[in-house]
């Protein structure tokens, strides 16, 4: 495997985890209450950056950290990251992932 589909295989997966997570978010919102709806809003929140860290989006909060701040007096930094995994989101890497190894290996 040579860079280039390396590359291709990694900006394919970003871009389906994020319009997965879109997806699942507008067909949840209009489906009725239930277990598919819940299947398709029900995500996990990992990362650092929003206080959180492990999180499922049912109101647990088992852990908390900070993002992380530099203080230069005259600047700010903040760095941090949040992933919002959802069935969806995951749904679609797993169909990339299999097009790609069916197409490209």
């Amino acid at each position: 495997m040579n860079r280039r589909e390396i590359t291709f295989l990694l900006v394919a997966m970003i871009l389906a985890a994020v319009f997965g997570g879109l997806i699942g978010d507008v067909v949840g919102s209009f489906l009725p209450d239930g277990t598919i709806k819940t299947l398709f809003v029900k995500h996990l929140e990992v990362g650092i950056g929003s206080n959180t860290f492990a999180t499922i989006s049912d109101g647990s909060d088992p852990f908390r950290y900070a993002p992380l701040t530099i203080n230069l007096f005259a600047i700010t930094l903040t760095f941090g990251l949040l992933l919002k995994i959802n069935f969806v989101s995951v749904l679609c890497v797993l169909l990339v992932f299999v097009y790609f190894r069916w197409w490209f290996l």
